[in-house]
């Protein structure tokens, strides 16, 4: 690994750097947030032309920069620091791979080249708030966070006109981006019980759904935790859809979507956690400037040994999260974007999920010591330490929580046999087998971990109440 960034990659962070903070400050981003789409257009529209952040990881082919996540992520990092209200995630990470991945060339050639020049904005529209779960980040790849059978989720079915275009039926909540979003890409359920597939399907929206008149879609912004990162509820009521790519009668095109997915995720991993590393690393600045600055007892309070070492466990928290950042993003790159088949693209994605973790930790560890820092006007609603108090616990909650994302993270590298899985596997209780907690399906006191008679193990050989027992498979 080669841990030094080119030319290019430091001429990106740089001049991105320098236009966020003359176009960014405190005031713009509370009066950005304001807008009906949620974002500043004229700085979008100048991001997208004169750097082409849009399109920083898309060919060149269809009008990108050929770059590839490494450069996202540097990118996001300097969006992140100032906590930049954009559709960038929403379009160039989630949207924008996908139809790439999944779309068929016609689709690409019409769309891709528009996302890229910041004409056209994305959303990816999950049902049941399965963000994480969809992209892989959290829980295995069931298929179960989309809904199944003839209830739950957002239901497909064909025109009935014998068209070769679909129907949309469901609700889809927190969407981010969605409110604004000019193109949805929606997971839905197609084929009934029996034949039953999560496909994804294209739903052009446009800038305002009344204006163009859309049949039966309607959206609604929520009222976010962070509000620079806006969300949407979205209602479809038999709206027109055209699949993402080509429906093959359910012999292999759902797994193909949620191979897509996965990739996204593992990129998408990377991402968020360079976006929570920039964040963190400026609310750890701002602290550190008001304590040099701030005075108690005749002495700038920065230099109470207490305050020193409070904000040096964040330093040290930021920096570790960094280089866990980079690392993933070495990774991804490495694997080729190409889903998490292989020994390089297990990597990638065991890499990301960690990373993020870490950085969502650092980020919610330096906001808070930046509330407390602050001390009363921390706690003010026109300081800007509640901004990034803010997105750090929107964050967690949008596609953490962090020990699911370890967890899964484990569960990708095999750190954990099966009898290990029980929160999140196994059918009877913490063991993960079928007959007792403490078995893995034996009985009759065949389980290593149960007692003698296979029940829980509480009256095992291995302590007074099996304890020690399980203590050591845990530990193992």
């Amino acid at each position: 690994m080669d841990a030094a960034f080119t030319e290019e990659q430091d001429e990106i962070r740089r001049t991105l750097r320098t236009l966020l903070r003359e176009r960014c400050g405190p005031d713009e981003i509370k009066a950005a947030v304001q807008t009906a789409p949620g974002y500043d257009e004229a700085l979008w529209r100048r991001l997208a032309r004169t750097l082409g952040l849009p399109g920083l990881a898309l060919s060149a082919a269809y009008g990108g920069v050929g770059c590839g996540v490494t450069e996202l992520a540097l990118a996001c990092e300097e969006t992140g620091r100032v906590l930049l209200p954009s559709p960038l995630l929403a379009t160039a990470v989630f949207a924008a791979p996908l139809v790439a991945a999944l779309g068929t060339e016609a689709q690409r050639a019409e769309l891709l080249p528009r996302i890229a020049e910041g004409a056209l904005t994305a959303a990816l529209a999950v049902p049941g708030r399965a963000l994480p779960e969809a992209l892989g980040l959290v829980g295995a790849r069931d298929g179960a966070w989309a809904g199944g059978g003839r209830a739950g989720g957002v239901q497909a079915r064909p025109d009935r006109d014998g068209g070769a275009g679909w129907r949309l039926y469901g609700q889809v909540e927190q969407v981010p981006g969605g409110h604004s979003a000019e193109l949805l890409l929606v997971a839905a359920r197609a084929g009934g019980y029996t034949r039953g597939r999560t496909l994804l399907f294209l739903v052009r929206a446009g800038a305002d759904e009344a204006r163009v008149g859309v049949d039966g879609l309607v959206r609604t912004r929520l009222t976010a935790l962070d509000a620079t990162r806006p969300q949407a509820r979205i209602e479809l009521r038999n709206v027109s859809a055209e699949l993402l790519g080509v429906d093959d009668g359910g012999s292999g095109s759902g797994e193909a979507v949620a191979e897509a997915l996965a990739a996204v995720g593992t990129a998408a991993a990377t991402v968020l956690a360079a976006e929570a590393v920039g964040a963190a690393d400026a609310a750890l600045t701002r602290t550190v400037e008001y304590v040099r600055a701030r005075e108690q007892f005749g002495r700038p309070i920065g230099s109470f040994q207490a305050v020193k070492h409070r904000l040096a466990d964040v330093y040290v928290a930021v920096q570790a999260a960094r280089s866990a950042a980079y690392y993933a993003a070495w990774a991804a790159a490495e694997g080729g974007g190409g889903g998490t088949h292989g020994a390089g693209g297990t990597e990638a994605a065991v890499a990301g999920g960690l990373a993020l973790a870490q950085a969502l930790e650092a980020q919610r560890t330096a906001a808070a010591e930046a509330v407390q820092l602050h001390g009363g006007i921390g706690f003010t609603w026109e300081h800007d330490a509640h901004l990034y108090f803010k997105r750090a616990a929107s964050d967690e909650l949008l596609f953490g929580p962090v020990h699911r994302l370890r967890a899964r993270a484990a569960e990708r590298e095999g750190l954990f046999g099966a009898a290990d899985r029980a929160p999140y596997g196994g059918h009877e209780g913490r063991g993960g087998g079928h007959e007792g907690r403490g078995g893995s399906g034996a009985q009759n006191g065949d389980s290593p971990h149960g007692g003698p008679d296979g029940r829980d193990g509480r009256d095992g050989p291995e302590g007074p109440d099996g304890r020690d027992g399980l203590r050591k498979a845990v530990t193992t």
